[in-house]
């Protein structure tokens, strides 16, 4: 499950987050974030160890500028509020996990 992070509250749900965090950086015109979004899917239903955002770049142009956000899907992890890796682009499965299990 995908909480809807906005500059509200990317503080409280993502820089405070008790557990890490996946950041998916992207937009609805875009072809590879569509595709990516059933894997994200699938793999936070199986990862109750950590806390799956959405943030759509067109919606959050502060939060995309803020994290340089240059090239979608981005999926940016979080550990203890501070950005630990990044990944840009579409990924299997397997990638996922790995960046997870990183």
């Amino acid at each position: 499950m995908f909480v809807e992070v906005n500059k509200n509250n990317f503080e409280a749900e993502v820089l405070n987050a008790s557990v890490p965090v996946l950041a998916d950086f992207n937009a609805d015109w875009c072809g590879p974030c569509r595709m990516l979004k059933p894997i994200l899917d699938e793999v936070s239903e199986t990862r109750k160890d950590w806390k799956f955002v959405s943030i759509n770049i067109d919606e959050e142009e502060e939060l995309a500028e803020k994290y340089e956000i240059s090239a979608i899907p981005c999926l940016v992890v979080f550990k203890n509020g501070a950005e630990f890796t990044r990944s840009v682009g579409l990924l299997p499965r397997e990638d996922l996990e790995a960046l997870l299990d990183a």
